[in-house]
């Protein structure tokens, strides 16, 4: 082996051990606070675990109380599959049409972009409390406008028929997440091909639906995954303003973990809960990687 070779060896080595190096921190940590407890709860999933005492092994009898004993597993998992089914189409539209506004250039459009991805970086807790005073019956904000206007307010957080769509809405405070990836997708889009269009007589609704949408189908897709797997995790405004009332119409199955959990004490249950969710969510998410082969054109994005 001559020298240079051998002097590369040892310098690919040396790379190799400070790549692992600058790594660790993020290793240990994942092992420790992610991998670690994930593999804990899987064994509470199989025992009755109250956290006071020590946990028994009772096989599959947390799974199979979730079939024939918990009577609101069912009410939780709809009110879940509502809000999804809902929540996720508008927001991905609402989403696409600000990244739009956002990509036309116009004096201080910083600023306009600065302002709509702000909500995101508002604590969860502190948007759910503004929210729960802005619909409140009595004292809410808008009901206030509504009796300006000479008409009867609205309960809007007890009334079990709007209530889920009222969380629906306060989803939309956070779509500038969403927009913002958008947003780069749209910058990323060729000239030429809007150039190309134009030449072949496209107008600006051609070049809309031929050019923008296919070459944006990855980043939709990007966030088609992401804010199914967000939505099915919904918790907190739900844990803050109504608790899962009323009449557990806003009952999720985060909190109905959760309540299970540390409400309760069944932590053997809710980690069996837990990975419950889990498969819903892989699930979901693998049916959309095999149908995005359908409607997503990498090569084009490329």
């Amino acid at each position: 082996m001559s020298q240079g070779t051998k002097t590369k060896s040892k310098k690919a080595r040396r790379e190799a051990w400070e790549g692992r190096l600058f790594i660790a921190p993020w290793l240990i940590g994942f092992l420790v606070f992610t991998a670690g407890p994930m593999i804990a709860s899987l064994y509470f999933s199989f025992t009755e675990y109250t956290v006071i005492n020590p946990p028994k092994w009772v096989g599959l009898d947390n799974y199979i109380h979730m079939i024939r004993g918990d009577k609101l597993l069912l009410k939780s998992l709809w009110n879940t599959f509502y809000f999804v089914g809902i929540s996720v189409p508008f927001n991905l539209i609402i989403a696409f049409l600000m990244a739009l506004l956002l990509n036309i250039k116009i004096r201080g459009i910083n600023l306009f972009r600065t302002l709509y991805y702000l909500p995101v970086l508002t604590p969860a807790v502190a948007s759910a409390l503004t929210w729960g005073i802005i619909f409140s019956t009595d004292f809410g904000i808008l009901n206030g406008i509504i009796k300006q206007l000479g008409m009867q307010p609205v309960s809007w957080l007890f009334d079990i028929h709007i209530t889920k769509l009222v969380f629906v809405l306060m989803g939309f405070w956070t779509t500038g997440g969403s927009a913002i990836i958008f947003l780069s997708g749209l910058q990323n889009v060729p000239q030429s091909l809007y150039e190309a269009a134009s030449i072949d007589g496209a107008n600006g609704f051609q070049r809309f639906f031929y050019v923008t949408i296919p070459m944006m189908t990855p980043i939709i897709f990007f966030n088609l995954v992401q804010g199914i797997i967000a939505s099915f995790q919904i918790f907190i405004p739900a844990y803050v303003i109504t608790n899962g009332g009323p009449v557990n119409s806003t009952l999720f199955y985060v909190l109905h973990l959760y309540n299970n959990g540390f409400r309760y004490l069944k932590m053997g249950y809710a980690s069996a809960m837990a990975w419950v969710l889990f498969l819903i969510i892989i699930c979901f998410t693998i049916i959309q990687f095999r149908l995005a082969s359908r409607w997503v054109f990498y090569e084009s994005a490329l």
